[in-house]
């Protein structure tokens, strides 16, 4: 018997093997059935579509206003005021959809909207947050360059201030939004170090270009931006962020989202082989029925319970402490992306030949995860954060 393409598990909860649901409260469980429910109605039935096309779907955008998870974690001028913990599950829960989609709520809420709540002044945040937080405005957050990935402190996007007027020049890569965005938080190198601006897209000078051909991420935009003499006023400079420590404020905020919905990805691989494996018949059994995959099942298992755990430790001491240090979220990100990617290769190997069809989402979902991997810290510079932390040697240069 061939199974019905993506066929699901019967009991959503068949993968907690740990009773996870009991260290959640009764509320939190509600918002992750409420955004469980959207991505299987409004995302899971189209996906497949949106990635074969590369197009990412706006009419989601008015979806996740209304789940109230643009902005979710913020609180004031019309944000949700939701917990880390809950922004954590939201996350979670759709990238059990799509990495991609989990991403435009990613830069939307934790890297635009964060940037004017942390460093904006009160007008900015007045004019601007409510809007995003209703995605009527959409922001993007230029930070990458073409040559400055993993060292942003060698940006050579520049801001040349000219009496009560900025003049920016610079390009960059790999900006989520840039094209369908309203403004961009730019940052840029001044004569006083790194600051960060709100540039209206539609100023003179700035071009955002969609990044083609994309192998991962189709369900999203990424954009190149050029920035040519590109004016805009003090008003519109940051007043709170100063040096390095303004983006990434901003990042950690969303690389402590990544540590939760990577997990929604491998969970999402895991119930996919797994209804797989029950209908599929070889030799006269169903594959569930062999040693061979209890075990990679029971393994992927166990990672995924061990991941939601470290994410919702991390959530828990965020909300508690206000935040987290850099280590912390770099021990999630490292640990749950990298599990979450073998996972996911695993169950499309699984699958077999039909795990390499969008019918099922298994290398959907591993090929997304490999940009996942890449942004907001590479294995990499997560793997020397940690060094640091534990030799005391920042590693991150020689000599």
């Amino acid at each position: 018997m061939t199974p019905t393409a993506e066929a699901t598990v019967t009991d959503p909860n068949i993968t907690d093997l740990i009773d996870l649901n009991a260290l959640f409260t009764p509320d939190e469980l509600a918002l992750r059935d409420r955004v469980r429910a959207y991505v299987q109605t409004s995302i899971k039935p189209r996906i497949a579509e949106w990635y074969e096309a590369a197009e990412f779907p706006r009419e989601v955008i008015k979806g996740f206003a209304d789940l109230g998870i643009l902005g979710m974690h913020l609180s004031g001028y019309g944000c949700p005021g939701g917990s880390s913990v809950d922004y954590g599950i939201a996350m979670m829960e759709l990238e059990a959809g799509d990495s991609g989609l989990r991403t435009f709520v990613s830069v939307q809420g934790s890297l635009a909207m964060s940037a004017i709540h942390k460093h904006g002044s009160e007008e900015q945040k007045n004019q601007y947050l409510p809007g995003m937080a209703k995605g009527e405005i959409i922001g993007c957050f230029g930070l990458t360059e073409p040559t400055a990935g993993s060292d942003p402190g060698s940006m050579q996007t520049t801001a040349v201030r000219e009496g009560d007027t900025w003049v920016i020049n610079g390009a960059k890569r790999w900006i989520g939004l840039a094209s369908i965005a309203d403004l961009a938080i730019i940052w840029a190198m001044t004569a006083e170090g790194v600051r960060g601006f709100i540039v209206p897209t539609d100023t003179p000078g700035f071009t955002a270009t969609p990044i083609q051909q994309k192998l991962s991420m189709r369900a999203s935009i990424q954009c190149d931006i050029d920035l040519v003499d590109v004016k805009v006023s003090e008003s519109q400079r940051l007043p709170n962020a100063k040096g390095l420590s303004g983006p990434f404020k901003c990042l950690n905020e969303a690389r402590y989202g990544i540590v939760w919905g990577a997990m929604g990805a491998a969970r999402d691989s895991l119930e996919a082989v797994l209804a797989y494996s029950a209908e599929r018949l070889q030799f006269g059994q169903p594959l569930a029925a062999y040693q061979l995959t209890q075990k990679k099942l029971a393994d992927m298992a166990v990672e995924i319970n061990k991941g939601v755990l470290l994410a919702l430790h991390l959530g828990r001491m965020k909300d508690k402490n206000g935040g987290l240090e850099p280590h912390q979220i770099s021990t999630g990100k490292l640990n749950n992306v990298r599990e979450a990617i073998e996972i996911c290769r695993e169950a499309r190997a699984m699958l077999g030949g039909n795990g390499i069809t969008l019918d099922y989402s298994p290398l959907r979902h591993a090929n997304n995860l490999e940009s996942v991997r890449t942004y907001e810290g590479t294995d990499e510079v997560h793997t020397l954060v940690l060094g640091q932390r534990l030799t005391g040697i920042p590693a991150f240069r020689l000599g």
